[in-house]
């Protein structure tokens, strides 16, 4: 096992040079001067410019300039903004508040998704097997942005179950745009699990365990719904990145001070470290994320091994 993880820690490292040296590349091509952009309106002094230039390496060929960036994330320093800012210190609060989002949002992903599969799949060719298909079809149909529209209008400023902006209210403010964000991943999963299911109540060692007169809940339970978690599982860790890489649009809506959002500004402002330093940390989820679910496989299935 110890071998395994390593393995895959190894593997991350082209992964992420690979996603850095992209990202810094598509910054790098973007169109204007970062400099000129700190003025705003105002003519900057050629001197400041000059020597601005000179202490952030623009006046250097592209790849001098990301071998200094690199250099410098392997020191664990990811930069500053060209405001003198540490990038560690822009992440540090913004991406609590992500981090807060996308675990709200992954929450009622599972709950809602597997509770509605396993729902739909017991009822199998039944009224509410199709009235769940139905609906899940109708919340993947429509954008994310029309749907968090719709809600923060209608529970938020209508009804007033919910904050409408900001994160004052504490845990409360992430329940709209945490389902907002999980809406179309809730609609998948509940169709993954409705099909893992119907088709592992449909094997051989299921019937074998009705026969035997096990009660039903045990059989679903402890035997079925163990086996169908497996493609659920993969899911859920392939989705957290996505969740945390797609809030941009939610916190957006919600006006949520997070990393989507301070993502926006900063390729706005051509602040290529900290870009390439929140795709840095996205990425090191991701793979986590996914190490975590093949480690969860042996858990679930004893067969499974990584030696």
């Amino acid at each position: 096992m110890s071998r395994y993880i390593i393995r895959r820690l190894i593997q991350a490292i082209p992964v992420l040079l690979g996603a850095t040296l992209l990202i810094y590349a598509i910054v790098f091509a973007l169109p204007g001067d970062p400099i000129a952009a700190l003025a705003g309106e105002k003519r900057m002094d050629p001197n400041i410019v000059t020597i601005l230039r000179e202490q952030y390496h623009l006046n250097d060929p592209f790849l001098v300039q990301y071998w200094y960036y690199l250099s410098g994330l392997f020191g664990g320093d990811f930069g500053t903004t060209f405001a003198g800012v540490p990038v560690t210190d822009i992440m540090a609060g913004k991406f609590q508040v992500t981090i807060n989002l996308a675990m709200t949002a992954l929450v009622m992903e599972a709950v809602i998704g597997v509770g509605l599969g396993l729902y739909a799949a017991l009822r199998h060719g039944r009224a509410q097997d199709s009235m769940v298909l139905a609906s899940t079809l109708v919340l993947i149909s429509i954008p994310t942005l029309v749907t968090g529209f719709v809600l923060q209008l209608l529970l938020g400023v209508k009804v007033g179950l919910f904050p409408v902006a900001g994160v004052a209210d504490g845990w409360r403010s992430y329940l709209l745009p945490g389902f907002v964000l999980a809406g179309t991943s809730i609609a998948y999963l509940t169709r993954l699990t409705r099909t893992s299911l119907v088709e592992t109540l449909r094997a051989d060692y299921i019937r074998t365990a009705v026969a035997k007169g096990l009660p039903r809940r045990r059989v679903v339970g402890r035997h079925a719904l163990r086996n169908a978690l497996i493609p659920l599982i993969t899911y859920l860790g392939a989705d957290l990145g996505t969740l945390m890489g797609g809030a941009v649009i939610t916190e957006t809506i919600f006006n949520l001070p997070g990393i989507g959002q301070q993502l926006f500004s900063s390729v706005y402002l051509r602040e290529q470290s900290v870009v390439v330093g929140i795709v840095t940390v996205l990425v090191l989820i991701y793979i986590l994320a996914n190490l975590v679910v093949d480690l969860l496989y042996a858990v679930l299935d004893p067969r499974i091994r990584y030696e």
